[in-house]
């Protein structure tokens, strides 16, 4: 048997990955998003994300989902892929990249409660306090970044996010039992394609106004943070709790601050900068284990025979 030092690390480093390439997704859809509507952008960016994972799929062959796999499938991919990429981009319309993390990221909040009642994976004490510590640092910065002019439309726009990212990820893990992630991934995002082609006239409306920076955007959006993240998310899901591993998203929030102070001159607050330190400490205790209790030995008896 691999040690689980050996099954561990390739598991970080896929988690690490999801977590740089959402983080940038933020920015990305911040800048390409002046130039494409969030429909047009959710579809330009399925597209290409499910071109990439077709390719790299190939000769690897296909494992039959049972009909009730393929229910699960078509719930991620609609609400996950599609419904989660169009609220995003939409929300990205009415407030900051710094902002929209921080709302979008009480997703994990939301994976932990539904891990927990739907798949089984309980509610260990480490996992609830990394929750609280970790979603108190999401109001941290959420006050401290909520005074940029925001509208309730937005803030609406991300709670649908929210909330379709962590139906998203459950309804996942059930099927990577017995598919491979990869599978998953091509699967679900070709599904979010399909359910964004109504917007495919405004996807060509837009590419043709938009500037050659605008589509070099869209397209990076499509390979890194959807073909790319989303396979690497799959692939770390397969091998650890829905729970556990969404308190790891609490990570983005922070680096999509610091990406916008250094790409888009948005200079976070002192509290921001807090709250992400409190983020980091709630994702350290999640994932903490209690320590199991070694029986101790009992000394037999001066009469044993």
């Amino acid at each position: 048997m691999p040690s689980s030092r050996a099954v561990s690390l390739p598991v970080l480093a896929a988690v690490a990955v999801t977590v740089l390439a959402w983080a940038s997704a933020f920015i990305g859809i911040r800048a390409v998003g002046s130039d494409v509507s969030p429909g047009a952008l959710a579809l330009g960016r399925l597209l290409v994300g499910t071109a990439v994972l077709a390719l790299l799929s190939l000769g690897r062959g296909w494992v039959a989902p049972t009909r009730q796999e393929w229910r699960l499938l078509v719930l991620c991919g609609v609400g996950w892929f599609a419904v989660y990429n169009v609220a995003l981009n939409a929300a990205e319309q009415h407030l900051d990249a710094g902002t929209t993390a921080m709302l979008v990221n009480t997703g994990p909040v939301l994976i932990a409660v539904l891990a927990g009642v739907w798949l089984g994976e309980g509610f260990p004490r480490w996992l609830v306090a990394g929750l609280a510590v970790a979603f108190g640092g999401v109001l941290l910065i959420g006050v401290a970044t909520g005074g940029g002019g925001g509208d309730l439309t937005g803030v609406l726009l991300c709670l649908v996010a929210a909330v379709t990212y962590a139906v998203g990820v459950v309804a996942q893990k059930p099927v990577l039992r017995r598919i491979p992630p990869l599978q998953v991934t091509l699967t679900a995002c070709a599904i979010g394609a399909v359910c964004c082609l109504p917007w495919t006239g405004a996807l060509v409306s837009d590419l043709a106004a938009a500037p050659a920076s605008s589509v070099l955007g869209l397209v990076y959006l499509g390979v890194v943070p959807t073909a790319l993240a989303f396979s690497t998310w799959a692939y770390a899901l397969a091998r650890t709790d829905a729970g556990r591993l969404g308190v790891t998203t609490y990570l983005v929030p922070p680096l999509v601050i610091a990406m916008s102070w250094l790409l888009l001159d948005e200079v976070p607050p002192a509290l921001a900068v807090v709250g992400g330190v409190v983020c980091l400490a709630g994702v350290a205790l999640s994932r903490r284990r209690s320590r199991v209790r070694r029986p101790v030995p009992v000394a037999q008896g001066a009469g044993a025979a």
